[in-house]
């Protein structure tokens, strides 16, 4: 599966056109470009009726837009999700309120990041307290592991052209099992997938917008905390990462059932889980760039992956696979973009 091209980019926008059209008339409405994202969905801004909206492209064939709705309805009312003001599912079009152009990933700093975080943490809280994970698709083993099985084809194989020994291969496999494990003894909430500084708007009010949900399933309950404080795009040292996880546990007792756990269990539980995220996202990224043409996102591997060498002294169980981070995957990620010129 590739890219859209630019001749199928051009129809899409003619479509969008159409649409718009047929809801403000052709001379009532401005657009422009909003942003792009990892997948097949487009966004522009569209000026109307004295107001701002977000168009969202989601060609049909590539996107499932009518799972955004269902998480939309789910979200309403709890976290600041955009409003559906029209849609046309078969056609893959919705258009969105506007919840800005400032994300968390650029306005984050030092000055800012206690009161963002805050924001973000609370509304983790109540999501997980208040939307329902039931009749979601369940992150179980499976999808766990072929989410990690990314790190391997694509990254290490496809990407970077390694092949792992049959003792690296072993342990990377046994590796994967404790991952899973560590998932599947959480308690199961709703999981956003993708709750990071891409995907929250800085908003005058009830800050974050939240956007991105569309793929949410019913899962751990470190997931989401894990994506947000050891996020792919931006790192924290780990004494704020400690303090900000002291700050959710408290929220989430604030805001929902009294799980049976303890820091230490949860300090467990959230590292392990971005073992997994971070496995999965190295792999995603290498598959993004093989695959689709995004090479912006091989610029964010090695960050990725210092989460999971970080670890290593207290988690002594990760050794083998911060060993093949080391010795094989830094050096040719290096080597690659070498290789590639400036």
């Amino acid at each position: 599966m590739k890219a859209l091209s630019q001749d199928k980019t051009g129809d899409r926008l003619a479509l969008l056109h159409a649409w718009l059209c047929e809801l403000f008339g052709a001379a009532d409405y401005r657009f422009a470009p909003a942003s792009a994202d990892a997948s097949f969905r487009r966004y522009y801004r569209v000026r109307a009726r004295e107001r701002t909206f977000i168009a969202m492209d989601a060609p049909p064939e590539h996107e499932d837009i009518e799972a955004f709705m269902r998480i939309t309805a789910r979200l309403a009312g709890h976290v600041n999700a955009p409003v559906i003001h029209y849609s046309d599912p078969a056609r893959g079009f919705l258009l969105l309120s506007d919840l800005g152009n400032q994300t968390y990933l650029q306005n984050l700093n030092a000055a800012t990041a206690g009161r963002l975080y805050k924001d973000a943490i609370n509304a983790l809280a109540r999501m997980q307290a208040a939307v329902p994970g039931a009749g979601l698709a369940v992150y179980g083993e499976t999808r766990l592991r072929a989410e990690m099985d990314l790190f391997g084809d694509w990254l290490v194989k496809r990407h970077l052209g390694i092949e792992l020994d049959a003792g690296e291969a072993e342990a990377l496999e046994n590796i994967h099992t404790r991952l899973v494990l560590n998932a599947l003894e959480q308690p199961r909430v709703f999981v956003h997938r993708d709750y990071h500084s891409r995907n929250l708007m800085l908003t005058p009010t009830a800050n974050p917008g939240v956007l991105d949900y569309q793929d949410a399933v019913a899962g751990p309950l470190a997931y989401d905390l894990a994506s947000l404080l050891k996020d792919c795009y931006i790192k924290w040292p780990a004494r704020d990462i400690d303090r900000w996880m002291s700050d959710y546990l408290a929220a989430v007792q604030n805001n929902g059932p009294a799980w049976a756990y303890d820091q230490d269990r949860f300090k467990r539980w959230f590292d392990l889980m971005g073992v997994q995220r971070h496995l999965k996202a190295g792999g995603l990224f290498a598959r993004l760039a093989r695959r689709d043409g995004k090479h912006g996102f091989l610029k964010d591997i090695p960050r990725t992956l210092s989460y999971i060498l970080d670890l290593q002294p207290a988690y002594p169980e990760l050794g083998p696979l911060c060993a093949i981070i080391e010795q094989r995957i830094l050096p040719g990620l290096a080597a690659f973009s070498q290789s590639c010129g400036p």
